[in-house]
């Protein structure tokens, strides 16, 4: 390895002398698994099984391509964010919140929410904001959604993602992506029960009802809402939602 060189910045004209480090081209490696393992983990059904969801460091440097040292310093990373843990003789296991976590982070969810629709009341485009009955296109009342849940909650993911993008604030985006993979595989739990799935339409479209009239007020009460009605749900059968 290349020693690594350490100079001081200039100090003229107010900068302040700093000891900067070269960055080793290495590290390139590390920061490419960590994000690549990143975006997997976020993509996870996490909440599907109530099984432990592990992760081999071998089998993810075969795949990634890389040697398993980058990926000892990605998962170190991971586990530092709060997304992996690693298990005494076990092993490396994606991290699941327990019950009052998840209603914690929903009613979180619900506050950036109905922050996003706030704003969108306020910036969007018509057409951008009429977009999002696209994702409901292909469900009415001859096409229920609970006789389709697979499809619908793939759905019902998408608009609540689009809601957050809408907004157009980097903020919001950044701080629901963190609890992205929670929300998420709830959202998809619940979707699969015939009486929040019933509600679950109605609600979206009265959304986008307040939002397409520019009622920011109504718009912001509907989103947050909605996302409490789950909060509340989860915090109420969360036990049985495994079963």
């Amino acid at each position: 390895m290349a020693a690594q060189k350490t100079t001081k910045a200039s100090a003229t004209n107010g900068e302040p002398d700093l000891a900067i480090v070269r960055i080793a081209p290495e590290t390139s490696f590390k920061n490419k698994a960590y994000g690549a393992l990143k975006d997997a983990i976020l993509k996870m059904d996490i909440y599907a099984t109530p099984e432990p969801v592990m992760l081999d460091e071998r089998a993810l440097s075969e795949r990634l391509g890389v040697s398993r040292t980058p990926i000892r310093e990605a998962i170190a990373m991971l586990e530092q964010d709060g997304f992996v843990k690693t298990v005494p003789r076990r092993g490396i296991v994606v991290v699941r919140k327990t019950k009052a976590e998840i209603v914690d982070m929903i009613r979180a969810w619900a506050a950036l929410e109905s922050m996003a629709a706030r704003m969108i009341t306020t910036t969007a485009r018509k057409k951008d904001i009429s977009a999002l009955r696209l994702f409901f296109k292909d469900f009415n009342k001859d096409r229920l959604p609970q006789d389709h849940r697979v499809e619908y909650s793939k759905a019902n993911i998408a608009f609540h993602q689009a809601l957050i993008a809408l907004s157009e604030s980097p903020t919001l985006v950044d701080m629901t992506n963190d609890i992205l993979l929670h929300v998420r595989g709830f959202r998809q739990l619940t979707i699969g029960r015939t009486d929040r799935t019933a509600i679950s339409l109605p609600e979206h479209l009265a959304i986008i009802e307040a939002l397409e009239e520019r009622d920011t007020e109504l718009a912001e009460k509907r989103a947050r809402d909605h996302t409490l009605g789950l909060a509340l749900y989860v915090e109420t059968h969360g036990q049985e939602l495994f079963e």
